[in-house]
């Protein structure tokens, strides 16, 4: 049973104070009726000292330090995706729930060991998937829930978009196996999930993949998907388009209808059609809307349910069990590419 947290402000931290972290803090600013920012946490000195001062918190240089001398109930995760299993068990340790930015992990072990530790602990494992809540997407989900497309026959996904060589510079950790992953594993995760969470559990899954960045792993990739549904499909993902983020999109067919939802960040929807009309069909002007962010909007409204969740009041959207589905397409992904085979599902647990 999980602790309710009802008569006080929730107790946030945030570990990792770089690129994403704007949008937590947004976030938390948003819910300030409900969640108070209690302190930060960061290795570089100079950023930390510049996130003190704006938000007027404690701030750390080690997690172990702030747990010991902090009263929190979650810490959020912006820190390199590499790490993020060994700090949510440090976390989960201490008894405090934990948001993990995606991928949840970069290793398949590791996504299992995360989810196994907050289990043993009592504390929830949240996994941020804020493009789940984008308005274009709700409409698309709500849409297959209804079974409007009938059966489902084709998907395709694209990520064109740019990641130049001195976006990999910023940092050591990036573009390394180890700690970041590729294109479909960091840029991408977000269509990779949509895979599975629009569409439905996978069969089999082949890949190819290249690298053209001074960086280990790939910023070019193509996937074939057979779904256990019976539909068949591909996902293109690319880093290098020029000279800017051009399309994020993903097409729906089926033999009643058809949907693609385009834009920079699956944003726009540009396709809806259905031999069976409804009375929201007329929203899908109103839905799509203007980004210049491939990150969306969805990050308040994903804080919104970690809220009800730690009030009792609701259930995770997505916790530590279905950020593994998502992670598991990944790891089948590189398997297959690095082996030149086709990877049937499920991986062994």
């Amino acid at each position: 049973m999980y602790k309710v947290i009802k008569d006080r402000k929730i107790r946030m931290a945030v570990v990792g104070c770089g690129r994403i972290a704007k949008n937590h803090f947004g976030s938390i600013e948003e819910h300030a009726d409900n969640v108070e920012l209690a302190a930060i946490c960061d290795l570089n000195a100079d950023v930390l000292e510049e996130h003190r001062i704006k938000y007027q918190v404690p701030a750390y240089r080690s997690l172990d330090s702030m747990l010991e001398q902090e009263k929190l109930d979650i810490v959020t995760l912006c820190t390199p995706s590499g790490i993020h299993s060994y700090q949510t068990e440090v976390v989960a340790a201490q008894g405090v729930h934990v948001i993990t930015e995606k991928p949840m992990a970069t290793r398949w072990i590791d996504g299992l060991a995360m989810v196994k530790a907050c289990d043993k602990a009592g504390v929830r494992l949240f996994v941020v998937k804020q493009n789940r809540r984008n308005s274009t997407l709700q409409l698309l989900k709500r849409a297959v829930q209804e079974k409007r497309f009938g059966q489902i026959r084709m998907v395709h996904l694209n990520v064109f978009w740019t990641r130049p060589q001195e976006y990999y510079d910023q940092a050591k950790w990036r573009g390394t196996w180890e700690l970041d992953g590729g294109a479909f594993m960091n840029q991408a995760s977000h269509y990779v999930d949509l895979i599975d969470w629009l569409v439905g559990p996978v069969d089999s899954i082949q890949a190819m993949t290249s690298t053209t960045r001074d960086i280990e792993v790939e910023d070019t990739g193509v996937l074939n998907i057979k779904w256990r549904n019976g539909a068949i499909g591909s996902m293109a993902v690319t880093m290098l388009t020029y000279p800017n983020n051009l399309e994020g999109s993903i097409t729906i067919l089926g033999d009643k209808g058809s949907v693609r939802v385009g834009g920079v960040a699956v944003n726009d929807i540009q396709l809806w059609e259905f031999e069976e009309e409804r009375d929201y069909d007329k929203d899908i002007t109103t839905t799509n809307y203007e980004t210049t962010s491939v990150y969306g909007f969805g990050h308040p409204l994903y804080y919104k349910n970690v809220v009800d969740v730690l009030r009792g009041e609701a259930e995770p959207e997505t916790d530590g069990r279905e950020g593994l589905k998502s992670l598991e397409l990944l790891i089948a992904a590189y398997l297959s590419a690095r082996d030149g085979r086709t990877v049937a599902l499920p991986l062994e647990y």
